[in-house]
């Protein structure tokens, strides 16, 4: 089959995974940074949460478009899927993130449970973001020499 270069699809690929790392640690730090101004009874500013929020939607756009090509551009270059490790590491990724956005929008005094679970997410999606990393990683050597 002569299908087109699928380099650009990989370069999207790329800049939206360093951007979503860059974005999951800034909601690290900013999340700390709420969670001790909490803890200790200090006044946060108000810009933070805002912040947090804008950023935390921003990482989970790019985690389904990161799915999206990922979908696409494994079916447009083999016609199917499940060449690799790295499908179901995204996919931990993707359900940690749904799971992380989700459980955020809820914590309040309402759903004492939704701070534990939200901060236990992030951690978990720490170890997905490394085995998304590394698989990732290896994918783009089986792409690099036929390109």
């Amino acid at each position: 089959m002569n299908l087109p270069s699928f380099l650009w699809l990989w370069k999207i690929a790329a800049w939206s995974m360093g951007v979503s790392l860059l974005a999951y640690l800034l909601l690290a730090v900013t999340g700390t940074w709420m969670f001790a101004a909490r803890s200790t009874k200090q006044q946060r500013p108000k810009w933070l949460r805002p912040f947090h929020l804008a950023t935390g939607a921003g990482m989970a756009t790019l985690v389904i478009l990161l799915l999206g090509i990922g979908v696409v551009g494994t079916l447009g270059y083999y016609g199917n899927l499940g060449h690799s490790a790295h499908l179901p590491a995204g996919l931990a990724v993707v359900a940690l993130v749904l799971v992380s956005v989700g459980s955020g929008l809820k914590i309040g005094p309402k759903h004492p449970w939704a701070r534990p679970l939200h901060i236990g997410t992030n951690l978990a999606l720490f170890g997905a973001f490394v085995a998304v990393s590394i698989t990732g990683w290896t994918i783009v050597q089986k792409y690099l020499p036929k390109v």
